[in-house]
């Protein structure tokens, strides 16, 4: 059994507990964990782009083949004090988009961003904030009814890329791409994408894979990064 830091993700075709604090809680019913399976279930949009060379994965994250070489890793900056986050950029995605704490809703499920704010990201206010020292989680929509969403090219980052999060202190922390991963949401790798860490990390979590009328997307696409400088 997972320890109280460590969220379980909901699988495909039931709930599933997340662990926050000591208490053990339910995130979603119909295996999505955090963000919908994509417009309304009424049509097919289309796939969002995948990581190059690597549609579905279990294991820890690694970089994905390419035909350029992988950058040197970059040193992990000093967690900074917590603040909560007011903007998220991704400059290579062209993401620029603001930021809006999300908790629990009437029903112990984890409220994910309006459908219909295309440009809108979530923050988990009851895990860590970005910047400082654990997994801060960020959460967004690959599309909604009207077409792409903030997250949907997400799988064409690459390490080395940076994702800069603007908080309340006025601070921007600066995280540095390790990885882009697609896990299928029936393998889910809790104690990876959530685990507790010394260093100040980020996840960005988004749907991901094919898409199913009835189901909706059977993956989440994830970014794993670290914070690599402060301004």
């Amino acid at each position: 059994m997972p320890s109280p830091d460590r969220p379980r993700h909901a699988r495909r075709g039931g709930p599933g507990p997340f662990a926050a604090g000591a208490a053990a809680v339910v995130l979603a019913a119909g295996g999505v964990w955090l963000v919908r399976d994509g417009a309304d279930g009424s049509g097919g949009p289309p796939m969002p782009p995948a990581p190059s060379g690597r549609a579905a994965v279990s294991a820890a994250p690694a970089a994905s083949p390419s035909s350029t070489p992988t950058p040197a890793p970059v040193p992990a900056a000093r967690p900074m004090r917590a603040s909560a986050p007011t903007r998220i950029r991704i400059p290579a995605i062209a993401v620029d988009a603001p930021v809006v704490g999300v908790g629990l809703t009437a029903t112990r499920t984890l409220a994910s961003p309006p459908v219909d704010q295309r440009n809108l990201a979530g923050w988990y206010r009851d895990g860590a904030a970005p910047g400082a020292a654990g997994n801060a989680l960020v959460v967004g929509h690959a599309d909604t009814r009207s077409g792409p969403a903030v997250f949907y090219r997400l799988g064409l980052l690459r390490p080395g890329d940076t994702v800069e999060v603007t908080r309340k202190d006025r601070r921007t922390a600066v995280f540095t791409v390790d990885s882009v991963r697609v896990f299928p949401k029936k393998d889910f790798p809790d104690a990876l994408v959530y685990g507790g860490t010394d260093r100040a990390e980020l996840r960005v979590i988004t749907c991901g894979g094919r898409f199913d009328r009835r189901t909706g997307y059977e993956s989440n696409t994830v970014l794993f990064a670290h914070l690599t400088s402060v301004r």
